[in-house]
């Protein structure tokens, strides 16, 4: 569960609550199907109208990962692997890490792996790895694009939707206190509008941006590892290399570890 989400929308549902309480404005109010209805079904008609039906399908599944700790190989483990891989390769050449292929959790990494086994050129398999790369680049910005599209629309059609209002409550003025009533009502629609653009779709938009980084990073991360395994590197040369995708509290982390091996050792 990623907690970051459950906690933003949490926070931003107790600031407008609250919010309206300080203000003494009534709470109640909120409760607007019409309201409801203008901008959730207006926001989706939007989207339809914006983007083809197989990308929306994958709408439920972008929900997911929102709401879900993002599974990535740690980068000190990873930094570790490819150490060991080095060494396996310039004791008893390529072809030993066969038997480590199917060990290998990750697909992309895998595949690379059964590449540099197989010989191919290292442009080569750098060229396909970069090509996997920027196609997953690509279908990760088509589904951050909805979310940010959705949070274009939404404010908007709270504007409509106070409009609606607004017609209806000037319709008839003949009570006053229904009148103003009917007037405050037609403003929901635009809070509702702000709200669902501001702190939900946008913010989602920029979590799912966000994640797609640190994926990307971890692939190049896995690139260059790769590339430096098949041309034989040593395990010093590859730890130096990777290092760089190190934040400074991993690198304090790691080195904290080595020197924990090399007393375990003494």
């Amino acid at each position: 569960m990623e907690k970051s989400t459950i906690i933003g929308i949490v926070l931003g549902l107790a600031a407008v609550i609250l919010g309206m309480m300080l203000k003494h404005a009534p709470v109640g109010s909120l409760v607007n199907p019409a309201a409801f209805m203008i901008i959730f079904v207006g926001t989706a008609a939007s989207l339809f109208m914006a983007f083809p039906l197989s990308e929306l399908k994958k709408f439920p599944k972008l929900l997911k990962l929102l709401f879900s700790q993002q599974q990535l190989i740690d980068r000190i483990q990873l930094i570790r692997m490819f150490m060991d891989w080095a060494s396996i390769t310039r004791r008893e050449g390529l072809l030993a890490l066969e038997a480590r292929v199917e060990e290998i959790d990750d697909e992309f990494l895998r595949n690379g792996m059964r590449m540099i086994i197989d010989g191919n050129d290292q442009d080569f398999v750098r060229d396909v790895l970069m090509e996997n790369i920027s196609a997953t680049e690509e279908r990760h910005r088509a589904g951050a694009l909805i979310f940010s599209q959705a949070g274009m629309y939404a404010p908007t059609l709270g504007v409509l939707g106070a409009v609606i209002g607004l017609i209806a409550a000037l319709s008839d003025m003949s009570d006053m206190t229904s009148l103003t009533q009917a007037i405050a009502a037609a403003f929901v629609a635009t809070l509702l509008g702000i709200f669902t653009g501001y702190v939900l779709w946008h913010p989602m938009a920029n979590k799912l941006k966000r994640l797609s980084q640190r994926e990307i990073e971890i692939r190049l991360m896995m690139v260059e590892g790769l590339l430096s395994i098949q041309s034989g590197v040593s395990t010093i040369a590859i730890n130096q290399k990777l290092a760089v995708f190190l934040t400074p509290q991993e690198r304090q982390r790691m080195t904290e570890k080595e020197e924990a091996s090399i007393g375990e050792k003494e």
